[in-house]
């Protein structure tokens, strides 16, 4: 099993930026990568962006694309979301995920954290 813990979320005005991080812990060598999504009320859950634990290969969709980095800190176990240009559209509650797919890896969860984002 692998557990991840999220944490950063809060409020934001617009065009301000956070940092999500995302801390694995457990069999964490059985995730072959790690992504973001989010879910906004009544609405899916979207993939945002995905990272490989070993390589660093990223993926965006294109919603974010330009706005939002994601990254990883092997040492830590850690991964990162960096959104910048904030927009209201951006509020929802974000989840981190890992497993062995890509880029959609979904075996296991975060509880998930809110962003808030006012105009």
């Amino acid at each position: 099993q692998v557990q991840l813990v999220e944490s950063g979320g809060g409020l934001v005005q617009a065009g301000g930026s956070l940092r999500l991080s995302c801390a694995a812990s457990g069999r964490t060598f059985a995730s072959y990568a790690m992504g973001w999504f989010r879910q906004a009320p009544g609405k899916g859950r979207d993939l945002l962006a995905a990272i490989t634990w070993s390589d660093g290969r990223t993926w965006y969709s294109n919603s974010v694309k330009g706005r939002f980095t994601i990254s990883r800190d092997n040492t830590k176990n850690t991964g990162y979301l960096q959104m910048n240009s904030l927009k209201p559209d951006d509020t929802a509650v974000y989840y981190c995920a890992a497993g062995g797919t890509w880029p959609a890896a979904t075996d296991y969860w975060g509880q998930g954290t809110q962003v808030t984002v006012s105009s």
